[in-house]
C-alpha cells in the first residue's frame, strides 16, 4: 500500500507505469513477508529490534503520502492539499538559505522551470525534511525511553546485523563507533550528492523530475529519507557500541576475582 499510494493519489494515465508500479508493489511486499517470516538472517537489518524499521517505514510512507496529497492538489485543489502546500512552502523558504542542501536543488533546476514549479519542489523538500527530522526524534526519544536496542542487554548481532561479523577486525565496540560515524557522516553529506548525480543520470536518459508529478514525489521521498535513514542507522550503531561498553564494565565490576566470571 506504500508503494501504490502515490499512483493512486496521483493522476496518472500511463497504463505502463501503473503496472510496473503494481510489480514493484508485489515484489516489495513478498520480500518483506519473507524476511521477517525466517528465522535466519537476511538482508533487513535490525529485523528483531524495534522499532527501528518501523520508524523508518513511517518516515517514507508519511513522506510518500504527504507530497502525494500536495502534488495531486496541482490539478485538484482540495483543503488539505491546500494546508501541505503553504506548510511545505513556509519549511521550504526557511530552510532555502547558503550551502543549504534546498538551495543546491533549487539551482540545479533545468532551464525553463516555471515559478509554480519551482514552488513545488520547495515545497515538497521543506515537507519531506520535516517528516525526516520528525523521525529523527522520535526514534532519539524511543531509544531514551525504552532502552532500546535491549532493556536486559541481551542482542543478537546475528539476526539484526547480517553482514556485520562480531569476531572479524578491531574491536567490536570500536567498528561499530566507527561505522556509526560513518553512517551520519553519509547522512550529512548525501543530499548534497544525490541531487547532481540525479540530475546527471536524468540528462543521460532524457528525463526530468518535472515530467510529471509521480517521478517528483518519488525522487523528493527518497531524497530525504535515504540520508535520513543513514542517521537513524549510525545513531543505532553507537547506541548498540554503548550498550556493549556498559555490559563489559558490568562484567569487570562483579566478575573481578570470581572465577566463574573469567573469559574461557
Amino acid at each position: 500500500m506504500m508503494v501504490l499510494a502515490p499512483s493512486l493519489l496521483l493522476p496518472q494515465a500511463d497504463p505502463q507505469v501503473t503496472d510496473a508500479t503494481v510489480l514493484i508493489a508485489i515484489f516489495a511486499a513478498v520480500f518483506v513477508i519473507v524476511e521477517y517470516g525466517s528465522t535466519y538472517p537476511g538482508l533487513i537489518e535490525f529485523r528483531a529490534a524495534p522499532p527501528f524499521n518501523r520508524v523508518r517505514f513511517a518516515m517514507l510512507a508519511m513522506t510518500l503520502l504527504l507530497t502525494s496529497i500536495m502534488c495531486a492538489g496541482q490539478a485538484d485543489p482540495t483543503t488539505l492539499s491546500r494546508l501541505f502546500h503553504a506548510i511545505g512552502i513556509l519549511l521550504g523558504e526557511s530552510m532555502d538559505f547558503a550551502f543549504s542542501p534546498i538551495r543546491l536543488l533549487m539551482w540545479l533546476l533545468p532551464d525553463g522551470t516555471t515559478l509554480s514549479e519551482a514552488t513545488l519542489i520547495r515545497s515538497a523538500a521543506g515537507l519531506a525534511y520535516l517528516v525526516s527530522l520528525v523521525a529523527l526524534t522520535v526514534f532519539a526519544i524511543l531509544i531514551r525511553v525504552r532502552g532500546w536496542p535491549s532493556p536486559t542487554g541481551s542482542f543478537n548481532v546475528w539476526i539484526n546485523l547480517p553482514t556485520f561479523d562480531p569476531t572479524a577486525g578491531a574491536d567490536v565496540v570500536v567498528r561499530l563507533k566507527r561505522d556509526g560515524a560513518v553512517n551520519i557522516l553519509l547522512g550529512v553529506l548525501l543530499p548534497y550528492i544525490t541531487p547532481p548525480l540525479a540530475v546527471f543520470i536524468a540528462n543521460s536518459y532524457g528525463v526530468s523530475m518535472l515530467d510529471n508529478h509521480l517521478l517528483t514525489v518519488w525522487m523528493m521521498s527518497l531524497w530525504a529519507f535515504l540520508p535520513a535513514s543513514l542517521f537513524l542507522r549510525g545513531i543505532a550503531m553507537r547506541r548498540l557500541a554503548l550498550m556493549i561498553s556498559k555490559k563489559r564494565s558490568r562484567f569487570a565490576e562483579t566478575g573481578a576475582g570470581d572465577p566463574a566470571f573469567l573469559p574461557a
